[in-house]
C-alpha cells in the first residue's frame, strides 16, 4: 500500500523543556524515529502530477512572519543568475508576491520562482537549498521555514492547570495532508504517509537533527533524542504484534525482518 490511512495509533511523550520549565515539549514518537526521508529527484513524483519535477514546491511557500522573509532575502541576494534560473523573473517582478493576506515567493511556470527546472545547467532542484551547500551552512539558514521544516510540523498550544498555572506547549508532529488545509486532501502524492518515502537509513530524529534542534533548542532536542532511543528499544523487545499496543512503527516503515 504506498500510502497509509492518516489516523493510526501514536505514541506521543511530553516533557518540560530543560531550557524553560515554564514550557513544554510534546512530541510525536511514532513519526520521529519512523524511516521517512526526503526522496526529491530521486523518484519524488510530486504533489502534482503536472509539475512531477517539482516536488512539493508547485505552490511557493509562504512566510511565517517578517523575519522569516527578511532572513532570505539576505540570501537570495547571494545567488547569482548563474545558479537561478528565474533570476531575471524574480528581480524584474519580485520573488515576493501578496496571497490572502499573507506574503510568500512568487510562483512562476507551475513551480516556486526558487525552483530550477530539470535542464538547466546550474544545478535542479531548490536555489535556496544549493546555495546552502555553497556556502558551507546549512538549508535551514537559507529557505523559508515552512520548507525547511516540512514534514515536520511545529504548532503551540496553551495548557492552563486547575490550580491556576499556564504553560505553552511546543507540539512537534507529522505534516501530514491536513496539515495544508483543505486543499492537502487534493494532493496527488504525498510523501510523509507513503511507504515510498520511508526508505532513510536513519530514523527522522537523527536525519532531522538541525531541523529539530532549530525548532526547539538543543537542550529539549538532547532529551528528545534520549526519548526516542528508548522508544527504538522498547520497539526491539516487543515482538508479538498484539502486545505493541501504541507501540507500532510508522505503518509507512518497512515491515522489520523476521
Amino acid at each position: 500500500m504506498p500510502e497509509v490511512p492518516l489516523d493510526f495509533p501514536r505514541q506521543w511523550v511530553e516533557f518540560v523543556d530543560p531550557a524553560d520549565t515554564d514550557q513544554l515539549i510534546r512530541a510525536d514518537l511514532t513519526w520521529l524515529t519512523s524511516r521517512w526521508t526526503c526522496i526529491f529527484g530521486r523518484g519524488c513524483p510530486g504533489i502534482d502530477n503536472d509539475r512531477p519535477d517539482a516536488g512539493c514546491c508547485v505552490h511557493g511557500a509562504h512566510f511565517s512572519e517578517k523575519k522569516d522573509e527578511k532572513r532570505v532575502k539576505h540570501w537570495v541576494e547571494k545567488l547569482s543568475d548563474e545558479h537561478w534560473e528565474n533570476a531575471p523573473i524574480g528581480r524584474s517582478k519580485g520573488w515576493v508576491v501578496k496571497e490572502d493576506g499573507s506574503y510568500k515567493t512568487r510562483v512562476h511556470k507551475g513551480a516556486c520562482v526558487f525552483h530550477n527546472s530539470l535542464d538547466f545547467p546550474g544545478g535542479y532542484g531548490c536555489a535556496l537549498h544549493a546555495l546552502a551547500d555553497r556556502e558551507g551552512v546549512s538549508f535551514v539558514e537559507t529557505k523559508p521555514e515552512v520548507c525547511w521544516q516540512l514534514p515536520i510540523r511545529r504548532s503551540y498550544d496553551n495548557v492552563k492547570y486547575e490550580d491556576g498555572e499556564e504553560r505553552l506547549v511546543v507540539v512537534i508532529g507529522e505534516y501530514d495532508r491536513r496539515a495544508w488545509g483543505e486543499g492537502g486532501h487534493d494532493l496527488d502524492w504525498y510523501c510523509s504517509g507513503n511507504t515510498e518515502a520511508h526508505t532513510g537509513a536513519e530514523p527522522v530524529y537523527l536525519s532531522s537533527r538541525t531541523e529539530l534542534i532549530a525548532l526547539i533548542g538543543e537542550p529539549a532536542y538532547t532529551e528528545l533524542v534520549r526519548l526516542c532511543q528508548a522508544r527504538e528499544r522498547l520497539l526491539l523487545t516487543v515482538l508479538a504484534p498484539d502486545d505493541r499496543v501504541g507501540l507500532q512503527p510508522h505503518p509507512a516503515d518497512p515491515l522489520p525482518e523476521d
